[in-house]
């Protein structure tokens, strides 16, 4: 089963390779590594693994974790198609059909982003939202006041979430128990979501 695995690392020669060692010895092999953020002075990457059979997960945190200036921030079980998904693969399936655009674009959220759903609303007079699009494990109802930007919403005890204007719609993202939506991804959302209606419109 693969796991994806969300992990701070100092951003000089020679940090991955180290973690990269420390998954090798605890028993996970690397299938793809995607940089999320770079902060000052760090990299923030998510890298998929597959598991040696009888491997625990926490074997490989805790391998990670003595590296010096390593942290986990989360790891999970990740099934969404078993590799990651990059945004240029985003694009190319949106302009095969520039007049699904929009509603493809929900689809593939999850397996961009790693989350569990994405949803497009509209709002009501009432605060209560009309779902345009929805994948099929996102919640039936929402409410929402004005989204501005991109921005992180509080969620609730399952799913931290993140939301996004789309020309008059709203975008909604939500990941089970984490990890927290970052600046990075908030900007790469909201640049998918203008090229989606900038695909659309043509």
């Amino acid at each position: 089963m693969p796991y994806l695995m969300r992990v701070e690392l100092p951003d000089v020669p020679g940090s991955l390779g180290r973690v990269a060692g420390a998954i090798g010895e605890a028993g996970g092999d690397i299938e793809a590594i995607e940089i999320v953020e770079k902060r000052e002075g760090f990299a923030v990457d998510d890298v998929l693994l597959e598991m040696s059979p009888g491997t625990m997960p926490d074997s490989v945190v805790s391998a990670c974790s003595t590296l010096d200036g390593v942290s986990v921030l989360w790891i999970n079980r990740y099934a969404a198609g078993g590799n990651l998904f990059l945004d240029l693969e985003v694009v190319e399936a949106l302009t095969e059909d520039p007049a699904t655009a929009r509603d493809r674009l929900i689809d593939l959220l999850p397996v961009a982003f790693r989350v569990d759903w994405a949803a497009r609303v509209r709002a009501g007079a009432d605060g209560a939202a009309e779902v345009v699009h929805a994948t099929d494990a996102a919640p039936p109802d929402f409410t929402i006041t004005s989204i501005p930007a991109p921005t992180r919403l509080p969620g609730d005890e399952v799913y931290v979430e993140c939301a996004a204007p789309f020309d008059d719609e709203v975008v909604l993202m939500g990941r089970r128990g984490g990890p927290e939506f970052l600046d990075s991804e908030l900007a790469r959302l909201q640049h998918l979501l203008g090229l989606a209606i900038t695909i659309s419109r043509n």
